[in-house]
Formats: C-alpha cells, sequence, structure tokens
C-alpha cells in the first residue's frame, strides 16, 4: 500500500516535476539521463559496473576519498557516479578524472528507474549520506543487487519527516543490504526507522579522509598571490555562504576592521550563481570588491591594493586549497539555519574553524573539533567579530586552535578502510564471479520489472 500511494502521488507531481526542470536551464542537461536513458558511452562497456551515487558537490567530496580506493581494490571493475547537479557533476569530473565515469541519476519514476538500472547492470549501488529513493532501492532489491548507504546521515529534519511514514520506510530500508554511518546518533535513527540492527554500523565520516597530511602542503606564497595578499596582511575565509549570512558577516567585518585594519575578507559564496548578488551586498555595505578570476588580471588598477577589501570566490574546486592560506576560516550555513557545510576542510589545514549554531548537518565534526579545541561556535555578528579580535590580540591563538584542529582530523582518519572492510563482504571479486555478473545482467535487460 505503501508503494502504491507513493507512485501515485509521484504521477500526480509528474508534471510538474518535468516542468521545473525544463524551466531550469541548469537543470535541462542530463534531463533524457533523468528520465531512464543511459547514455551510449555508458553501455557495454565490457567489465562489471560499481554505481555510486553522490547527489551534489558534498557528497561528492565525500565520496572521493572511497571511489579512488574501490577502484585501486578493483582495477577491472568500472566505476560510474551519479549526481543530480551541475556542481556534483563538476566536481566528478575534476576529482575523480580517469577513475569513474559520470551520469545523472534517474528520477524515482518507476519506468525510469526500471530503464536505467536495466541498461546499467550495476553489481553493486552505493548512495552517499541519505539518497532514499523507494522505487530505486527496490528495483535494486528485486535484482538482488546490493544497495548500500555509505557515510549515512539522517539530519533531525529529515528523521522528523520519516516518522510519519515509519511504516513505509520499514519497507523501503528492507531493500538497503547495509548501512554505513557517520556517527551513533545516526545509527540510532536509522535503527528507529526500522533499518536492521545486525545491518548497520559507525564507520565514521569520510570526509575525515580526504586527503593525508602529504596532501596539505600547498605553495602559501603562490596562493597568496594569486589574491593580490601583501605580506603583512591576514585573510579572513568565510567559506559557502548564504543569503543574509552574508549580511551578518560584512557588518562583522566593518567592526572588526577597526582592529585589524590589515584584514582581508574573502567569500565563497555555497552557490556560484548568486555571485552578481553577492556582490551587489558587499558594494551596498560599503567595500571595495573584485571577483578572484579577475585578479589574474594586473590591470585591475582600481582595486585597492590595502586592506580593508572584499575578494569573492567565484570559480570552483578551489576553495579547499585556499583554506591554506586563511588567518581564520568561518563555515557557512552555519549562521542561518540550513545545517552547516565542511568543516574539516579548514581544520585538516591548521586553519582555526568558527562556525555558527545551526550545524546539524554536519554535528559529529562540530562536537569533535569543538572537544579538541579546534573548533569554535560563534552564535551571532558580534561573537564573531569578538572571536576575531581576540585572535588577533592573543599571540598564541591561531597557533595552538589551528593545530588542535589539525590534530582532531587526523586522529578520525581511516573511516575509508573501515568502509572498505565491510563492503568486502558484499561486493563480488570481478576476477571470479565475472560470468556470474555478465549472465546476471543479461538476465536482467531481458527481465523489465513492472512497480
Amino acid at each position: 500500500m505503501g508503494y502504491l500511494l507513493y507512485n501515485i502521488l509521484l504521477w500526480l507531481a509528474s508534471p510538474f516535476i518535468i516542468l521545473t526542470l525544463l524551466a531550469k536551464p541548469r537543470c535541462r542537461r542530463g534531463l533524457a539521463q533523468r528520465l531512464g536513458r543511459v547514455p551510449k558511452h555508458l553501455r557495454d562497456l565490457g567489465a562489471p559496473i560499481m554505481w555510486v551515487h553522490a547527489v551534489s558537490l558534498g557528497e561528492v567530496t565525500a565520496a572521493v576519498p572511497l571511489v579512488k580506493s574501490l577502484h585501486q581494490q578493483y582495477p577491472n571493475y568500472v566505476f560510474i557516479v551519479s549526481t543530480v547537479t551541475e556542481t556534483g557533476r563538476e566536481a566528478v569530473e575534476q576529482r575523480l578524472a580517469g577513475v569513474a565515469h559520470h551520469a545523472y541519476g534517474p528520477l524515482d519514476f518507476p519506468w525510469a528507474v526500471n530503464a536505467y538500472v536495466r541498461h546499467l547492470g550495476p553489481v553493486a549501488y552505493l548512495f552517499v549520506e541519505t539518497e532514499l529513493w523507494p522505487n530505486l532501492l527496490r528495483t535494486m532489491f528485486r535484482r538482488q543487487i546490493p544497495a548500500i548507504m555509505v557515510n549515512g546521515r539522517l539530519s533531525t529534519d529529515s528523521f522528523e519527516h520519516y516518522r510519519y511514514v515509519k511504516k513505509f520506510m520499514e519497507q523501503v530500508l528492507s531493500c538497503i543490504t547495509l548501512f554505513l554511518m557517520q556517527s551513533e546518533r545516526d545509527a540510532k535513527r536509522i535503527r528507529e526507522l526500522g533499518a536492521k540492527a545486525e545491518s548497520v554500523h559507525v564507520t565514521g565520516n569520510m570526509k575525515f579522509d580526504l586527503c593525508g597530511p602529504e596532501q596539505t602542503d600547498y605553495p602559501l606564497p603562490a596562493l597568496r598571490d594569486q589574491l593580490g595578499l601583501q605580506e603583512h596582511e591576514r585573510l579572513f575565509i568565510a567559506g559557502s555562504t548564504h543569503p543574509e549570512e552574508e549580511d551578518q558577516l560584512l557588518r562583522c567585518y566593518k567592526r572588526v576592521c577597526k582592529t585589524i585594519p590589515s584584514l582581508v575578507l574573502l567569500i565563497a559564496p555555497r552557490h556560484i550563481e548568486r555571485i552578481s548578488e553577492v556582490e551587489a551586498t558587499v558594494l551596498r555595505h560599503g567595500f571595495p570588491c573584485l571577483r578572484k578570476s579577475q585578479l589574474a588580471d594586473k590591470s585591475q588598477e582600481s582595486f585597492p591594493s590595502k586592506a580593508p577589501r572584499v575578494i569573492l570566490l567565484d570559480t570552483r574546486g578551489e576553495l579547499a586549497s585556499l583554506y591554506a592560506s586563511g588567518w581564520v576560516a568561518f563555515v557557512g550555513g552555519t549562521l542561518v539555519p540550513v545545517g552547516g557545510h565542511n568543516l574539516l576542510e579548514p581544520a585538516q589545514l591548521g586553519i582555526p574553524v568558527l562556525y555558527g549554531p545551526y550545524t546539524d548537518h554536519c554535528a559529529e565534526s562540530a562536537k569533535i573539533l569543538r572537544e579538541a579545541g579546534g573548533g569554535i561556535e560563534i552564535h551571532d555578528e558580534e561573537e564573531l567579530a569578538a572571536t576575531l579580535i581576540e585572535a588577533y590580540h592573543v599571540t598564541a591563538w591561531c597557533a595552538t586552535v589551528g593545530q588542535a584542529a589539525r590534530q582532531a582530523v587526523e586522529m578520525h582518519r581511516g573511516v575509508v578502510q573501515k568502509n572498505l572492510a565491510l563492503l568486502g563482504s558484499r561486493i563480488s571479486s570481478p576476477t571470479t564471479e565475472s560470468a556470474e555478473v555478465s549472465s546476471r545482467v543479461s538476465s536482467s535487460q531481458s527481465n523489465v520489472i513492472v512497480s
């Protein structure tokens, strides 16, 4: 009954879903794939396929170390990483080049899911965090394809919403082979929704394994030169910011500049398509503003070479490395009720991490950094300003907090290896099971399941 009602509602909503996708230029790309058509270059690849679904940038970021490790462990597999967003696609193409192919994930219409899985014929399906699509998961279950949640988490809002349809969720979760969760909180929640206790394991957050210590040695002089920073200037980086949050940050910056005149602010909006809006906000607050892409043009003589000034990061894929040039970092989505973003990117570089009270999406990371002394929770722009001023006046503050942040990350590495150990018993070896895989794929192609 649960699936019947779900699919009736899905069919009723389908015209609006498709029209919405057509109305947004950024969503039109890959529409055929979203409707179940696997592109030709991903068909008949001649090897077992492992499908990893990571909806957007954050999920792709988390999946990168796992996909790379799986690629090393199973060199005869072909890896396909699907996303929903364009930022996710770009991240796959940049960070997993030569390791995985990109595809757009199908909408959860029964016919789209069945066609997609039939043509792709994966031997395993791994999905990152909380992509619980009922029809897709049931199709995997019926085709005896292991469906595995990796880096699993359940935000408070998602958990409360799922509880209203707990009976249905029990059916959906019964289709999942293994749950690899970020924290005890997440594990408890997924069990309460109906996951079998023996299938649930707490392995941690794979973002701790994004890069090892040997990969965090960025060329600071070159990075600072790219940003036009002078030797005496300090850089305050606000990453992954949202509307309204930028206003708070700019009011804080205006206050702090009276005490720290050499402070430069870099804002990296979470959604790069908002860059013109953010630029207008900066100018409204009375600060000189230039986009990072324009700094390469040395003819920008009108842009001041002395603080205070604001740099906007208008390019993708650079924030993680630019954090290395920071004095202090603030991670966005935390001063507004979004839930927070990746606190570990600046932490692993030894940069003090500041964040607001809204950390539901990164609660475990916030707790670990806070308890280690490497992350500071601030509640408003006034407290943010006071913390920055304290960091300026107390000579050892940044070094002490930054070192604590780096050590906290290093202590929690090894999540990918834990996941690999648990995945090993669920994933067939391509050297011994290739014949079975080919047989099962062929069988699945001739057996379309109607949901």
